[in-house]
């Protein structure tokens, strides 16, 4: 069996689905990889290295998707033809009975899902992960929200006019910089985590009352709200939508301690829909001049009324990044953690060198997007059939 690994599609892309030290897992469960040339050099990792590995090397994004049975990727696959013929995955180049694992963003483009299950492709959606015990070494999203959280503190530091820790020094005592988190999750807790070693004073916040410990045992305060939060999760462990009422006492209750603070990175997002509005432009007139928001959930709407996804928007005196791919720009040890993840996927998917599509498999069962030229994921089915358009008046 031969796994292609091709380069991805878009230049902003740096990551690559499987690093050379991936190659020699897959080779003792009888799988032989296929590598596009070039397509980890962005990561740091040069087509010697993955040879040096036993993997074999092919020209172009053609011949990959022409010789492997089974294809990893980052992002999804291109809806025509890939650039120049030479990088990437498209829709076009996929045939019938090929097994496609990936970042494929099951609930952004509706069309794009329908043209793969057309080409009767098995694909499996990386995003629809269980969240179970037996899943955690599959778990991309969690790997890349890692990478995001540290990031976005990075981008506030670089970017903001004062240093994060508090400093004693002959020309006077400077005062920490004062950070709230709001989203506890994986992104969230890195997040506070890295404004912590960055000396920052650090508050998170989470619909979730469960997470307050996770908060304080970064060193963290947390910000209890008089809040009813209900069902904050749902039954996969993610975070779940709350009607705007909730959201509207929410805003009104945050708006002091997002008021008091320097820099707000929010993270809060619900798979499958548009990230809440938690900081409306009123809440933002309320900061301090040369405050600043990190929105990590720019991709998907942003947490921010104003933020502007893949821009940096100055509003009331305060600086609102919309930062979007943040773990390329981490790409080797994005990489790195990605490829362990898609690894330990495929050796769970593949038995006696081929896949086995076991539907008593959660995992297999729940991760599976397309096959036999229908969307399988009842989730997906679901939003695909929200999102069509109705009949004419």
């Amino acid at each position: 069996m031969v796994v292609g690994v091709p380069a991805e599609r878009t230049a902003d892309e740096r990551r690559v689905a499987l690093v050379p030290a991936a190659v020699d897992a897959l080779a003792k469960a009888g799988i032989e990889v296929l590598v596009q040339a070039g397509a980890g050099v962005a990561a740091g990792f040069s087509d010697t290295d993955y040879e040096a590995r036993g993997a074999r090397l092919a020209g172009g994004s053609g011949d990959l998707l022409a010789t492997a049975d089974l294809i990893v990727c980052v992002g999804p696959p291109g809806a025509g033809g890939a650039q120049g013929g030479e990088a990437g995955v498209s829709v076009a180049g996929l045939r019938s009975g090929q097994v496609l694992v990936g970042l494929l963003a099951p609930f952004d483009d509706g069309p794009l899902v329908q043209r793969l299950a057309a080409t009767g492709v098995t694909s499996f959606a990386l995003e629809l992960l269980p969240r179970v015990s037996r899943a955690q070494a599959m778990d991309a999203l969690s790997s890349m929200a890692t990478i995001a959280g540290y990031k976005a503190v990075l981008l506030a530091a670089v970017q903001l006019d004062k240093m994060f820790p508090m400093m004693i020094t002959a020309a006077g005592t400077l005062t920490p910089v004062k950070v709230l988190v709001v989203g506890a999750g994986v992104a969230g807790l890195q997040a506070i985590a890295t404004a912590r070693r960055l000396g920052a004073v650090v508050t998170g916040y989470d619909i979730r009352p469960a997470v307050k410990e996770q908060v304080e045992s970064l060193g963290a305060r947390f910000l209890e709200l008089e809040l009813a939060a209900g069902e904050a999760e749902d039954k996969d462990g993610y975070a779940a939508a709350m009607d705007e009422n909730f959201y509207r006492r929410q805003r009104a209750l945050m708006a002091a301690a997002v008021a008091g603070s320097d820099v707000v990175v929010t993270t809060a997002a619900v798979p499958g829909k548009r990230a809440p509005v938690l900081i409306t432009g009123e809440m933002v007139r309320g900061m301090s001049s040369g405050s600043m928001i990190v929105d990590v959930a720019a991709e998907t709407g942003g947490n921010c009324e104003l933020t502007r996804a893949g821009e940096t928007v100055e509003a009331h005196g305060v600086t609102i990044l919309g930062p979007v791919a943040l773990p390329a720009t981490v790409p080797m040890h994005a990489s790195q953690m990605y490829s362990r993840n898609v690894a330990a996927f495929v050796l769970n998917l593949v038995k006696a060198g081929r896949p086995a599509l076991d539907d008593a498999d959660e995992i297999i069962q729940q991760t599976m997007l397309t096959r036999a030229g229908e969307v399988v994921n009842e989730s997906v089915r679901e939003s695909l059939a929200q999102s069509a358009p109705g009949p004419d008046p």
